[in-house]
Order: C-alpha cells, then sequence, then structure tokens
C-alpha cells in the first residue's frame, strides 16, 4: 500500500459546540509532510482522525484506500503522540513487544522487530532497562520506535523531536528522510519551525480549525502576491544600493544592515524588482556576494497567514 495517498474530503470535527477543524480538503502524499499551527489550531484532532482514535462529524477520510475497516488501518498506521506516558515497572524492549503482540505477531516475530525498531532510533543497548530510568530524549526516542515496530506505512508524529539532544535530533531526522525515501508517509507535528523547514517536502497550515494553506513552502509563499517579498543583499556601498531602491515604485521599504555591509528590501513586485536590482549593480558597478529571499520559510508564511490574519472569515 505504500505510495498511496492520504485524503480527506469535506472532513469537519466537532466536540460538542466547540471546533475541532471544519471543511477540511487534503490529498497527503508519500513523504514528510509538516503540520503547523498555533495551540488550538486543529492538529492534534487532525492526527487523531487520520489514525481513527476519532471519528468525523462529517466528511470522508481514506489512508492508503483503507476508509473504515479499522484492524487494516491500524495495520498501516503509526503514531506517537505528544504524552509521555509509560507502564509502570516497563522497560524499553518490553514496552514495544507488548505492542506488538497486542497487533497479533508471534513471539518471535515482536521480538525480532522489537530489537529492530530500538536499533533505528539508538536504543538497542539500553532496551533492557525501565524506561522510568531514561533521559527525557530516550523517552521520546523509545515511544516513536513503539511507532515504528510495525513497519507502518503511515507514520503521524506528534512533536517527535521535542526533547531530543542535537545529535539525536540529526539522527532522527536522518531516519525520517530515509522513511520518506522508501516511500513512507510522515505526518509531523511540530512547533520548531526552522526545522520544518529543514525536514519536509509539504507543509499544511492550520489556524482556527480551518487549512489556511498548503503545499511546499515556496509554492505558498508564491501565492501570497499581496504581500511583499523580503530581499536580502550583501554588498558593497549598500547605502548608495538603498538610495536607488527607495526611488523605486516597486520597492515598498529598505532597511540597511548595521554592520553596513547590506541592507534587506521589501518588494510588491519581485520580478521587476530584480530586474531593478540587475540595473543598478550594473550602472553604479556593485559587488554583490549574496542575494537572498528572507521569507521563503515557514516562519514568514506562518506569520503572514496565521501571525496577523486570525481566522478565516
Amino acid at each position: 500500500m505504500s505510495g498511496g495517498a492520504i485524503v480527506f474530503e469535506n472532513v469537519s470535527k466537532f466536540y460538542g459546540e466547540i471546533l475541532g477543524v471544519n471543511r477540511v480538503d487534503l490529498k497527503i502524499a508519500a513523504g514528510i509532510t509538516s503540520l503547523v499551527g498555533p495551540n488550538g489550531s486543529g492538529k492534534t484532532t487532525l492526527m487523531n482522525l487520520l489514525t481513527g482514535l476519532i471519528r468525523p462529524t462529517r466528511g470522508t477520510i481514506s489512508v492508503l484506500g483503507i476508509s473504515s475497516q479499522r484492524q487494516l488501518l491500524f495495520q498501516q498506521v503509526g503514531y506517537c503522540s505528544q504524552f509521555d506516558s509509560f507502564p509502570s515497572g516497563v522497560n524499553g524492549f518490553r514496552f514495544i513487544q507488548q505492542f506488538l503482540l497486542l497487533h497479533g505477531y508471534s513471539d518471535d516475530q515482536a521480538r525480532q522487530l522489537t530489537q529492530a525498531a530500538l536499533e533505528q532510533v539508538g536504543l538497542a543497548d539500553v532496551g533492557h532497562r525501565p524506561v522510568a530510568a531514561y533521559s527525557k530524549g530516550m523517552r521520546q526516542r523509545v515511544r516513536l520506535a513503539q511507532a515504528m515496530a510495525h513497519r507502518p506505512n503511515v507514520l503521524v508524529l506528534d512533536e517527535p523531536l521535542n526533547g531530543l539532544d542535537p545529535m539525536a535530533r540529526a539522527e532522527v531526522i536522518a531516519l525520517f528522510r530515509e522513511l520518506a525515501r522508501e516511500g513512507k508517509h510522515l505526518i509531523i507535528s511540530s512547533h520548531i519551525l526552522h526545522e520544518v523547514d529543514m525536514i519536509s517536502d509539504e507543509v499544511i497550515l492550520l489556524n482556527q480549525g480551518y487549512v489556511v494553506a498548503e503545499g511546499d513552502v515556496v509554492g505558498i509563499r508564491g501565492e501570497l502576491s499581496e504581500r511583499p517579498a523580503s530581499v536580502t543583499i550583501r554588498c558593497d556601498r549598500a547605502h548608495v544600493l538603498a538610495a536607488k531602491l527607495f526611488a523605486e515604485q516597486s520597492v515598498a521599504e529598505v532597511k540597511l544592515h548595521k554592520d553596513g555591509g547590506g541592507l534587506l528590501a521589501r518588494t510588491v513586485d519581485a520580478d521587476a524588482f530584480h530586474r531593478i536590482l540587475n540595473r543598478i549593480v550594473i550602472e553604479e558597478k556593485l559587488a554583490v556576494r549574496a542575494v537572498l529571499p528572507a521569507d521563503e520559510d515557514v516562519a514568514a508564511v506562518y506569520e503572514y497567514l496565521i501571525g496577523d490574519a486570525g481566522g478565516p472569515s
């Protein structure tokens, strides 16, 4: 089933009179898709709907072609929630093994899959230790191992990098990329926006229960034509460039860097801006070291669509 799609069709979920998500239409392909939004935006509701833990108030959800057969769905989906809770006295190996036995695996299969999952997250040497003795990062990794142990084609991961040290983060991100290359679906919720930029193939931005944008970050940013685009330029004689740019109608704002070695420009017409920039650089014989988009990342798009916009009308 790897390589299929996850499809939400007009999905809404209400908790009494409280809105969870409303009128969600999504088609999620294989790869790493990140859910981004403030607290209460609907990320956890969306993940619980995807995993079959709750049912939609209306609409339909299909996960790799599975819509209603929960036993098949649970075989295809692994879920690592954000909650750090374990049975009393359990060690890492037993925590994963018990889950696999509940899935119907034999003792031998469960042992083999448990050991493989612990190796994937770098805990093979400490699987015999009580989880209560693990660090926060180790507990996070053993929960990730449990979600992956039955080798599902869909992984739903709520803040999976939370509590990991930099080395463990790098290892887990490399694991995510490897799984994505294998054709798996990874649905990740994260509030660490620069890490979302690093690992995501696609991003879904949510606010107040609505999907406000979806797609790759550059594509989303390109659709925001009514918003000024920001460009960072590092060059010599930045004050000369700033003065020339400021006189152009397509330039909304220019700010010199404190070190005098560059500037930040905001433009309402990116294509016209770059043509003007090329002309000024040639005419003034400026030595340009870098021209970089300053807002083609998740943090900028998040700020544009959520930070000052509120919910959909």
